[in-house]
């Protein structure tokens, strides 16, 4: 019994500072700087990569007028939709998320970076 009662303040300890850190929009859009030679989230304009304005909610490899890798067209025609567990996946390590993919970037190490950028991501497409 108190080894659940432990597990569960633990849980709940790691809920709390995720969503702390999913906050801060401000910090993810400095670390959304190491992105910005090939993504915009402001506007709805791609680049190098597909626009990541509105990508929360959206199937991967389905950016209007975006040429994507076979494979993650093939991923999106599997399912995957970018919400912020799918997002926090693929930003540690992208191309072992989704063998194949044309992203070069090697990813995000740190768990608070992603995690703000991806509140940045939010932010910017409201």
């Amino acid at each position: 019994m108190r080894a659940i009662t432990i597990l569960t303040a633990l849980s709940v300890i790691g809920l709390m500072a995720s969503q702390a850190q999913a906050q801060d929009a401000a910090a993810g859009e400095k670390v959304f700087a190491k992105c910005k030679a090939c993504h915009v989230a402001d506007e709805d304009k791609n680049k190098v990569g597909p626009s990541l304005h509105g990508v929360i909610g959206r199937t991967a490899g389905t950016h209007p007028g975006f040429k994507y890798s076979p494979a993650m067209t093939e991923a999106g025609k599997n399912g995957l939709v970018w919400n912020e567990e799918e997002l926090t996946k693929y930003l540690h390590d992208p191309r072992g998320m989704v063998k194949g993919t044309k992203m070069a970037f090697a990813g995000l190490k740190d768990d608070a970076d992603i995690a703000n950028v991806i509140a940045y991501l939010e932010q910017e497409s409201k």
